[in-house]
């Protein structure tokens, strides 16, 4: 029996449509890549995680069947009908794939939220419903017991709200992280700071506490299509947005992030 027919015989639909068990373990591997790759967190792929928990839990469920087949004591080589022998070597198969999947999901929380948790408080702020604004110096000064909670923005969870580039697992786990942390602050040392300094959005003087990701970070990316023009946004001397080199198909480049983001979004390129 080969390999590739036992793992499509957990897979459901056909090989050849764009939800087949191939597919979407390549598409998995990619972001999984790209997730490590770049600094800024992107944009959860819910249909795609949806298709691979629903493949992981029937996958579990035929290992299990598989294993209690296997360790039925009245199947034994007398009975007229035994266990063929291709059942363990097809449990091994399932189980090593199963792992390898498991793995690539691990990681990819686990680096969702080490993103999470360096950024909680500029993706909170990317996701709430309206800016958070912060109150003037005479409303803090009659505002004796402002305290750092104050400054956590809330998001809007209610039905047809976009959380992007975050889950909705990841919304409530942010909010939740980022409370415990300005109570954690306020209760150590920021109680005893000025009202107008007990915020953890402060941004007086034109520098701001909250800290984004850095889009200029260099990625490696492979050009999937005819060809991609890098993208210069404003700043370092650059007015307005512009188009830089073209890539080509086949290309590996070295490039900043903010270059080649939407790109990416688009399919054009992969992270390396």
């Amino acid at each position: 029996m080969d390999i590739d027919d036992i793992l499509a015989s957990v897979d459901r639909t056909d090989p050849s449509t764009p939800e087949s068990a191939a597919l979407d373990h390549q598409l998995l591997t990619r972001f999984w890549v790209a997730e490590r790759g770049v600094s800024e967190l992107l944009p959860w792929p819910a249909p795609l995680m949806e298709r691979i928990l629903a493949r992981l839990r029937h996958q579990i469920e035929t290992i299990e069947d598989l294993a209690a087949t296997s360790s039925d004591p009245t199947l034994t080589t007398s009975n007229p009908n035994p266990v063929p022998a291709t059942t363990t070597l097809k449990l091994s198969i399932l189980q090593t794939d199963l792992a390898r999947t498991q793995y690539l999901l691990r990681t990819l929380h686990r680096q969702r939220l080490s993103k999470l948790t360096k950024h909680s408080m500029h993706y909170l702020q990317l996701i709430s419903p309206l800016p958070h604004s912060q109150p003037s110096q005479s409303q803090s000064q009659s505002q004796p017991e402002t305290q750092p909670i104050d400054s956590v923005p809330v998001p809007d969870l209610s039905h047809g709200k976009s959380t992007a580039p975050l889950s909705a697992s990841e919304v409530s786990f942010l909010h939740a992280h980022q409370t415990l942390l300005a109570n954690h602050h306020g209760a150590s040392f920021l109680s005893s700071f000025p009202p107008q300094l007990r915020r953890l959005d402060d941004n007086a003087g034109g520098t701001s506490m909250v800290q984004g990701p850095e889009l200029k970070e260099v990625v490696f990316v492979r050009c999937l299509v005819e060809e991609v023009r890098v993208v210069v946004p404003p700043g370092d001397g650059v007015e307005e947005e512009t188009l830089g080199t073209t890539m080509r198909m086949g290309d590996v480049w070295a490039v900043r992030w903010e270059g080649v983001v939407g790109a990416w979004g688009r399919g054009e390129v992969e992270v390396l």
